[in-house]
C-alpha cells in the first residue's frame, strides 16, 4: 500500500485534482498546498477572495449540565465571557507548562460547545478532553468526519457569501456566527478566519461541500475568486503574526512564551493555570520574536538564531518570504532581552550568518 493510499481524503478531493491542485500529505489527509501559483494566490486573497478547502480541520461536540464547567477549565481564554452566537480563540494546556492544541470555542448555549481543533491533533486532543473530563461528566462527540469546512476569505469574501444566503451576515461581528442557509445548504456561517484578511467560514454536511464550493465560485466570478492551497494560507497567516501548532507552539511552550498572554486569563482557574500564571509574573526566560531578514536569504523552521558572535541563541519556529511585503520574515525563541523591537539578530543559513532584525507584529 503506497503512502498517499493510507491518507484521508476531504469531501473536494476529486474537485482539486480537476483543477490541478499540487496535492500533498498533511495532517494525515490528501490536502492541495497551491493550484496554480502561491503568491497569486496569495494576492487573491489579500486584494480580492479566495476560497480554502479545510475540511481537516476538527469538529467534537461537548454538550451537558457539566459543558461550561468543563470548557472553562480545559480552555486558557475567558469563557465566561462568551454568549451564544460568539467565537472565542483559545488553547488547552496541558499539564507540564505547553499547549495540548490551540482551537476555537463556539458557544451555542452554556450546554453546547462546538469545539474545532487542528487536523493533526485529532486523536491526542480527543484523549486530552477524556482525561480532563473524567471529573466533569460532560458529553462529548467527535463529528470531525461529518462536517466539510470552506474559508471564503478576503475583502470581497463578504460580497460573495451575501449573494448567496439570506441571512444578513452584515449583522455578523468578527469572531462571532449564526446557524443559517448558503446557496440552500445548511450551514454554519462564521465570521472568522485565519488570514487577517476577513472573510467567513462555512461548516456544510459532507454531501452538500462540492454544491457550495460551486455556488461560491459561481457567485464569485465577478470579483475573479480563485481556488486557494495551504502554502498560502500559511504565508497568510505568518504576515499577520498567527501562530501554527507544531511550528510556533507546542506541548513544551506555554501562551505566555509565545505571546498569547491576551488568551491566557486568569480570571477563572484553568488546567494548570497557576504555573502560567506565575510564569506571566516571574517573566519567562524566552519569547516568541518577529524578525524580518536584512541579508538575503530564506529563513526557515529549525534554522538556528544566534548573536553576532554565532552563538546559538535560539531557532526559527516559520520563516517565509512574504509577498506582500518582498521581504524574508519568521518568528523563533529568543531569551527575552532579545525579543525587543530593533535588536539585531542573525539566522544561519547554510552555515552563513544573515542579519536580521527584531520587529512588531503583525509584519502587515
Amino acid at each position: 500500500m503506497s503512502e498517499n493510499s493510507q491518507l484521508k481524503i476531504t469531501a473536494l478531493n476529486d474537485v482539486h485534482r480537476a483543477l490541478g491542485a499540487k496535492m500533498v500529505p498533511f495532517a494525515g489527509y490528501d490536502m492541495p498546498v497551491l493550484y496554480e501559483n502561491l503568491i497569486k494566490e496569495h494576492h487573491a486573497v489579500r486584494e480580492r477572495v479566495g476560497v480554502f478547502d479545510v475540511s481537516h480541520m476538527g469538529e467534537v461536540w461537548v454538550e451537558g449540565e457539566k459543558a461550561y464547567d468543563f470548557v472553562e477549565f480545559l480552555t486558557s481564554n475567558d469563557v465566561a465571557s462568551l454568549t451564544d452566537g460568539k467565537v472565542q480563540y483559545s488553547c488547552m494546556p496541558n499539564n507540564d507548562g505547553g499547549i495540548v492544541d490551540d482551537l476555537l470555542v463556539y458557544r451555542f448555549s452554556d450546554q453546547k460547545y462546538l469545539l474545532v481543533i487542528n487536523a493533526s491533533n485529532i486523536d491526542k486532543d480527543l484523549a486530552w478532553m477524556e482525561q480532563v473530563n473524567a471529573t466533569f461528566g460532560a458529553s462529548i462527540t467527535n463529528a470531525s468526519d461529518e462536517y466539510s469546512l470552506l474559508a471564503v476569505q478576503g475583502p470581497k469574501a463578504i460580497d460573495v457569501v451575501r449573494k448567496l444566503t439570506t441571512t444578513d451576515i452584515d449583522e455578523i461581528p468578527y469572531y462571532h456566527f449564526t446557524e443559517g442557509e448558503v446557496s440552500g445548504l445548511k450551514a454554519i456561517i462564521s465570521n472568522t478566519g485565519y488570514t487577517g484578511s476577513g472573510g467567513f467560514e462555512l461548516y456544510v454536511a459532507n454531501a452538500d461541500a462540492e454544491k457550495l464550493w460551486n455556488a461560491l465560485f459561481e457567485a464569485g466570478k465577478e470579483f475573479d475568486i480563485s481556488p486557494c492551497g495551504l502554502g498560502a494560507r500559511d504565508t497568510l497567516r505568518l504576515e499577520k503574526g498567527f501562530c501554527l501548532y507544531g511550528n510556533d507552539i507546542n506541548d513544551t511552550t506555554s501562551p505566555i512564551e509565545a505571546g498569547l498572554g491576551w488568551i491566557t486569563k486568569f480570571n477563572q482557574p484553568f488546567n494548570h493555570s497557576a504555573y502560567h500564571q506565575q510564569l506571566k509574573a516571574d517573566k519567562p526566560s524566552r519569547k516568541l520574536a518577529a524578525f524580518v531578514l536584512i541579508d538575503r536569504g530564506i529563513p526557515r523552521q529549525h534554522y538556528p538564531i544566534c548573536d553576532a558572535d554565532g552563538n546559538h541563541i535560539g531557532e526559527v519556529t516559520s520563516g517565509t518570504m512574504s509577498p506582500s511585503l518582498g521581504k524574508a520574515i519568521g518568528l523563533g525563541y529568543v531569551p527575552r532581552e532579545l525579543a525587543k523591537s530593533g535588536i539585531e539578530i542573525f539566522i544561519e543559513v547554510r552555515g552563513k550568518l544573515l542579519k536580521a532584525e527584531v520587529t512588531k507584529l503583525p509584519f502587515l
